[in-house]
């Protein structure tokens, strides 16, 4: 017996003129073949400045701009951190994205439960504010953080840092979070409360396991907006220099190369914590198959 997909096939064919079915098999080879090659060109577009940067953190130059090949050397790579400055922005940056990230995703996740759970009063607005805040424009945001910072006389530094950092970050946690939630199964917890489970022991040993690939996903995003960001800190920041401000503050004179290497260990870092998640949830589907097999 054919399948239904074949036999729908075959109506669809009944009175076609000869030679339908091969231009039709044709313009699907050739349709594929258009979208597989445009979608190497954009990987191919998004990854090059990647490349490049990975590729001149090994030119041996000896001027002040590193834009011209002068040979292969591996003593950039050896003194990554002989720059004091540029030492100092990038462990500013590190650890202001790491809190700010961290305050982030708690924050945002509360919001992400809060706003699934519960109807309130000003739930739409809540909802409007966060995508506005996504939506608008870094300059604005920045002068606007500046002005509150001046008028209530806190002093420019690593708070504003990480305040600024804070608060752009919250609704980018809130709505991935939002998103793994769409798919959550309240019965779940009401099963842990039916046998003894306080809200908060629910929420550890039940909820929080199943969201925790979308808070991870949140925190990741939230570590990268934050470490990336240089507009808005450029605002608030003071005299306060991270990796990202002392790198345009050198392309004034030339950027070194160990810019390209710093760059390159970052990259890195973020393709590791990228793949061993990718592991991670191979791990747990599994997992998973096993116990429903079983």
């Amino acid at each position: 017996m054919a399948s239904p997909g074949a036999a729908l096939r075959l109506e669809a064919t009944r009175g076609a003129p000869p030679g339908a079915g091969t231009r039709a098999r044709a313009r699907s080879r050739v349709g594929g073949f258009l979208l597989t090659g445009y979608t190497h060109l954009v990987m191919l577009w998004l990854f090059a400045p990647i490349v490049v940067m990975v590729i001149y953190g090994f030119n041996d130059t000896h001027g002040k701009f590193n834009i011209a090949w002068s040979g292969f050397t591996l003593k950039w790579f050896q003194h990554p951190f002989s720059i004091p400055t540029l030492s100092s922005a990038v462990v500013t940056s590190l650890g202001t994205a790491a809190l700010g990230a961290l305050i982030a995703t708690v924050l945002g996740t509360m919001i992400a439960l809060a706003s699934h759970r519960y109807h309130f009063r000003g739930k739409a607005i809540l909802d409007a504010v966060m995508i506005l805040d996504i939506a608008a424009s870094e300059v604005v945001i920045g002068s606007a953080l500046l002005t509150l910072f001046i008028a209530t006389n806190v002093p420019l530094g690593l708070l504003t840092i990480v305040l600024a950092q804070v608060m752009f970050s919250i609704p980018f946690v809130a709505i991935t979070v939002r998103a793994r939630l769409a798919g959550f199964d309240p019965s779940l917890e009401e099963a842990a409360q039916d046998l003894g489970a306080s809200p908060l022991w629910t929420f550890l040993l039940v909820t929080l396991p199943l969201i925790l690939p979308g808070v991870m996903a949140a925190a990741l995003l939230a570590f990268a907006l934050c470490l990336d960001d240089y507009v808005i800190t450029s605002f608030v920041s003071g005299n306060t220099l991270t990796f990202p401000l002392w790198v345009y503050g050198a392309t004034r004179e030339g950027v070194p190369p160990q810019v390209n290497v710093i760059g390159t260990f970052i990259f890195i870092g973020g393709g590791l914590v990228a793949i061993a998640g990718a592991l991670l949830r191979s791990w747990r589907s599994r997992q998973l198959a096993r116990a429903t097999s079983s």
